[in-house]
């Protein structure tokens, strides 16, 4: 997350990296994944100036449902930012409470190398009932266009629906909000939210998933680049992936 890409979920909203256990022994376990995106968009917004991202993650699990772990992708904000790389730690706890119901409690911290200001943090907690997700991530340092750490909040509801031929398809509907006016058009007006949406079809093929989204925001293109620095950045787009898990 910084001033040019406001709100960066680590690990499971876009693009996200879906993981298989590797048991260590019985009580640990080891999730990794490696996956190759066209464009990095995360909470709707481009985080590579369209360009694809190669992300790797691992994420060591325990019996009790705590976990701890790590994620990189590459980005690219342009102009003469430094930094090409994307670093989160998180760790949290999984609680199962039956096979339809779950609640993830977390923290992640989020760091760029060569371009510390944009350095942050956030907590969240996602409910899952009955595969309809409810997630919220809120930071009270998210770094703003100047330089000063304010209060971020983005919110989300999720579902996957099972079609035929093995697809799935995973909707998304997103809300970005900052505690000081942050969106500017050209005729002057500002405004503190956005909303971002996701369509994603998926299908698992020789040992792979590959997926296809369609991903949108409500900016407009002065919006963008008033906060963005850059007005395709929030535009339309579709976005292809391949991941692989072990």
């Amino acid at each position: 997350m910084n001033t040019r890409a406001l709100f960066t979920l680590a690990t499971l909203v876009l693009a996200p990296l879906t993981t298989q256990a590797l048991p260590l022994n019985d009580d640990f376990s080891l999730d990794m994944s490696l996956a190759a995106v066209s464009d990095y968009r995360t909470r709707g917004i481009s985080q590579t100036l369209g360009d694809p991202a190669v992300q790797a993650g691992a994420t060591l699990v325990h019996s009790s449902g705590l976990y701890i772990g790590a994620w990189t992708s590459n980005v690219d904000f342009g102009g003469e930012f430094k930094t090409r790389q994307e670093l989160e730690y998180y760790a949290g706890y999984y609680w199962q409470a039956t096979d339809a119901i779950s609640l993830d409690l977390g923290y992640i911290k989020y760091s760029y190398p060569k371009e510390s200001q944009f350095n942050l943090s956030e907590v969240y907690a996602i409910l899952d009932v009955y595969g309809v997700k409810l997630g919220a991530y809120y930071s009270n340092d998210t770094p703003n266009v100047f330089g000063e750490d304010q209060d971020t909040l983005y919110t989300y509801l999720s579902y996957k629906i099972a079609l035929p031929a093995e697809l799935g398809l995973d909707l998304r509907v997103g809300r970005g909000d900052v505690k000081d006016p942050a969106y500017w058009s050209t005729n002057g007006d500002n405004r503190e939210s956005y909303y971002e949406w996701e369509a994603k079809l998926t299908r698992d093929f020789v040992g792979v998933t590959w997926g296809l989204s369609y991903i949108d925001t409500d900016l407009s293109k002065s919006e963008c680049a008033g906060w963005y620095g850059y007005g395709d950045l929030c535009t339309a787009t579709v976005v292809a992936s391949a991941t692989k898990t072990f």
